[in-house]
């Protein structure tokens, strides 16, 4: 399997182009410049099975609609985010003055929990990191050694909590409870800025040091 972070927006938002050996892919957070993400998978030539979300802040899900219709693929996000899609203040896209408000329509499933999540050759584990945010979830995908860990876990830091419904205290345990707990040489797959690993986070990462 074969990942692709794409820049995404004002703040450069990573979002992840997931593909099989068999040209099946799944979108993680389209969070803007939908034909950007469109042109790729067309030149790739790639079949979309779905758009999976980490969390649902405007910087994560501002093309989400964009991509969903063009490629009739459902969109998944955590329960205790589903009315976030559509509210600016939640979705923190009101409290930043050059970014228009985010509304986008309610997603097509909602997780609940940490079951698999299983979509064509990809076999995910769900694994729910709030503190950032609520709804924050992380999917691990063991096959590829990888986790996608939205704005929970970055190279050398973590996500702030400053925000609608942010915790820090319960942002670390989820870090420590969940995303440590995978295999060291995991790597991880942020929201924002370089790719890291579990071992090198537990090692250097000022915050859980």
């Amino acid at each position: 399997m074969k990942w692709t972070q794409l820049a995404l927006g004002p703040i450069e938002t990573n979002g992840y182009i997931l593909e099989s050996e068999t040209k099946e892919a799944v979108i993680f957070d389209p969070g803007d410049e939908g034909e950007k993400i469109i042109r790729f998978i067309r030149e790739r030539r790639l079949k979309p099975l779905a758009i999976l979300l980490t969390h649902a802040h405007f910087d994560h899900i501002g093309a989400v609609d964009v991509v969903r219709d063009h490629f009739r693929v459902p969109v998944y996000l955590h329960q205790k985010e589903a009315d976030w899609l559509w509210d600016p203040d939640k979705n923190a896209s009101s409290g930043f003055p050059l970014i228009a408000p985010v509304k986008t329509r309610p997603a097509d499933h909602l997780l609940a929990g940490e079951a698999p999540l299983n979509l064509g050759p990809f076999a995910f584990q769900v694994l729910e990191t709030p503190g950032h945010s609520p709804g924050s979830v992380s999917y691990y995908l063991k096959e590829a050694g990888a986790v996608f860990s939205g704005d929970a876990l970055f190279y050398g830091s973590i996500g702030r909590t400053d925000l609608y419904g942010g915790d820090q205290a319960l942002l670390l345990k989820s870090i420590r409870t969940k995303l440590f707990a995978l295999p060291d040489d995991t790597v991880v797959l942020p929201g924002h800025g370089l790719t890291t690993t579990i071992r090198h986070e537990k090692a250097t990462n000022p915050f859980l040091t």
